[in-house]
């Protein structure tokens, strides 16, 4: 307990808590509303804004949000009214950031030693600017969904019926990919690059086990989220591996344990 005191570890603590409640509300629409395919996209074309910030010697998550963020309505434009199938706009974003961010990386001397950290994370080495950053965006997406959480629900249930309501489905869509966007590169330097995805759709997964109402789902990601991180946070620290890679493992294997421990209780019912 005495790791504790430390400032290092006291950030890494809160900003898994700040990443799991901005984790729990977006990935629970990113579940609901099968965007994980593109949430993907957005995280690697983010990769594209930080060899820009670097090269360009500005901040690179500012970069990779504003990069991210274009991603993001770059695929709502090409794919809306069907100009583009939604696959092939979200490769072409994936693409074009991944191969940006690797040219700019690689024009940047001494950058590509530091890559690791983008791509996988590191938690105990978040900083003041990150923890800001975080904060900032979660209260905007806070603040967004107990504004129009009933509009999110119907959206990310039925578009289609949501149009036909006549509510705004195309503005909550586009806003919705920016706080996507936003999301994403908010957590980057939590699990980085190649693990953000899994903190939008495991805790998710896991509440599904129990739940299918929306607010209940955003609850329970929201538990199993801050439960993952700081199990995860903690085996990081005891056998010195990355703090990313460790969330996500334990975040999965509570899946497992949940969804073992369901089925037996079900099959036990019926019998």
């Amino acid at each position: 307990m005495e790791i504790l005191n430390y400032s290092f570890f006291q950030n890494a603590l809160l900003g898994s808590i700040l990443c799991s409640v901005l984790c729990g509300l977006m990935g629970t629409y990113i579940v609901s509303r099968r965007l994980v395919f593109i949430s993907g996209g957005l995280t690697h074309a983010s990769l594209g804004g930080i060899g820009l910030g670097v090269f360009l010697g500005c901040n690179p998550l500012l970069s990779a949000m504003l990069f991210a963020v274009g991603s993001a309505c770059g695929v709502q434009w090409m794919t809306h009214g069907g100009r583009v199938r939604e696959d092939s706009a979200i490769a072409i974003f994936w693409t074009l950031g991944m191969s940006i961010g690797i040219i700019f990386s690689f024009l940047t001397p001494g950058f590509v030693t530091d890559l690791n950290s983008y791509l996988f994370g590191s938690i105990l080495t978040v900083g003041a600017t990150e923890l800001w950053l975080l904060t900032a965006v979660t209260a905007v997406v806070v603040i967004f969904f107990l504004s129009y959480m009933r509009t999110i629900i119907c959206i990310a249930f039925d578009p289609v019926f949501a149009r036909s309501q006549r509510l705004p489905v195309a503005v909550i869509e586009y806003l919705m990919m920016v706080l996507i966007a936003m999301t994403i590169v908010a957590t980057l330097r939590m699990v980085g690059i190649v693990l953000a995805i899994s903190l939008l759709t495991i805790p998710q997964t896991t509440a599904t086990l129990f739940t299918h109402r929306f607010q209940r789902m955003i609850t329970l990601s929201i538990l199993f989220g801050c439960v993952g991180c700081v199990i995860g946070l903690a085996v990081s620290y005891w056998l010195n591996i990355p703090s990313g890679a460790a969330i996500i493992f334990v975040s999965i294997m509570i899946y497992i344990l949940l969804k073992t421990i369901k089925t037996i209780v079900d099959k036990f019912n019926k019998k």
